[in-house]
């Protein structure tokens, strides 16, 4: 089928709530399903496609108009295109930028990502907001010849985000590693959950060799590397559904290896302390997200891509109920007053919600990078 006759079939997207939205087809002909979210970022859209924390989402770009500047290889988050489907207003008709290889239609496509167009992704946006992320499907070619309430079925038989672990599909089936760029500091063991290309880079430029593990090591695997440092990345699902990664990081703390972690690893530090998680309304998904970094009274623009959070009190210092000793709330979200990151006053660890290794911007917040590294030095020191 030609891209002129993909982008005048007909499409839908069904929420399961049973709103639907007709529009025409994007990407790839057929059906998807997984759970309705939005992405408040202007730029960065191959960023976010490429990005594994958003396997089992169907994504809504806010922005009207996506695919002005195409798709290349060198700004891809992984080795392919993650999300379950993707929803956008106005898809650009030409692609026009020097960097570009490609079109966006085409990888999707070829990925095989069902998407829709043409349709008001405010009133979808508004929608997800009023009533929470929800199961969705989109439909097109042959299936946008089902009915209504055929449609609906199918989603409502799809799963829910809560209570799915996800690492096992984004996760590296073998352990591989990247050498240090920079003045080098040691080894850091990268637990991938669904880690990021620029995530690995910034750690390699901070002079970290970079060991990259796959989410089924043991302990006793990470202990025969004797990494400096342990790092939990970024990943899809609920944490409440990751107890073995815990399990492992409250070993890990428990030998004293310095930690950093991002997003997912944030939420696992969390749980791993004694706190508790909790699913969010509609989460934050975007790169214009105001965090304040308690410390500093700085507010820093940030990027976001989570539906879960930690449930830890903002206004105090706590006792870790799993014996690791003091912990503070470090950041917090000024739209909802969100944990965005959490820091251990008596061991070396600590860890953020939201993305500063995003490669679409904003870049406010990488200095955490150069945070880690000199924990990492001071760990070392105070050992010798």
């Amino acid at each position: 089928m030609t891209e002129t006759t993909t982008r005048t079939a007909p499409a839908v997207l069904v929420l399961e709530d049973g709103t639907r939205y007709e529009g025409r087809a994007y990407g790839a002909l057929g059906r998807t399903l997984g759970e309705a979210v939005f992405a408040t970022g202007m730029t960065g859209y191959q960023e976010t496609l490429t990005d594994p924390s958003y396997a089992g989402q169907i994504v809504l770009m806010t922005a009207p108009h996506i695919g002005n500047t195409g798709m290349n290889d060198e700004d891809m988050e992984s080795a392919q295109i993650w999300v379950a489907g993707f929803v956008v207003r106005d898809p650009s008709r030409v692609v026009s930028n020097f960097r570009s290889q490609r079109s966006l239609d085409d990888d999707l496509a070829d990925a095989g990502i069902v998407g829709i167009s043409g349709i008001d992704t405010r009133a979808v946006t508004r929608r997800i907001r009023d009533a929470g992320a929800m199961r969705a499907g989109i439909f097109s070619g042959e299936e946008a010849g089902l009915t209504a309430g055929e449609q609906l079925d199918l989603v409502l038989g799809g799963a829910e985000m809560s209570g799915q672990n996800l690492s096992g599909e984004v996760s590296t089936g073998e352990r591989y590693s990247l050498p240090a760029t920079g003045e080098k500091v040691g080894t850091v063991a990268v637990l991938d959950l669904g880690v990021k290309t620029s995530t690995l880079n910034f750690l390699a430029e901070r002079g970290f060799d970079v060991e990259v593990l796959p989410q089924t090591v043991t302990i006793e695997e990470v202990r025969a590397l004797e990494p400096d440092a342990l790092f939990f990345s970024n990943g899809p699902g609920d944490p409440s559904a990751s107890d073995r990664h815990v399990e492992l990081l409250r070993e890990s703390l428990r030998d004293g290896r310095p930690y950093f972690g991002i997003c997912f690893g944030n939420q696992l530090l969390g749980r791993a302390l004694g706190f508790g998680t909790y699913k969010l309304p509609f989460g934050h998904r975007g790169i214009n997200q105001p965090v304040l970094d308690k410390a500093t009274g700085r507010v820093e623009i940030t990027a976001h891509n989570h539906g879960f959070a930690v449930d830890a009190p903002i206004d105090r210092v706590s006792e870790s109920s799993e014996g690791f000793g003091r912990v503070e709330v470090s950041h917090v979200d000024l739209n909802d007053d969100v944990v965005e990151g959490l820091n251990c006053l008596d061991i070396p660890a600590f860890s953020v919600q939201y993305h500063p290794e995003s490669a679409a911007g904003p870049h406010d917040a990488n200095y955490l990078f150069d945070r880690f590294r000199e924990l990492v030095i001071a760990s070392k020191e105070n050992r010798d």
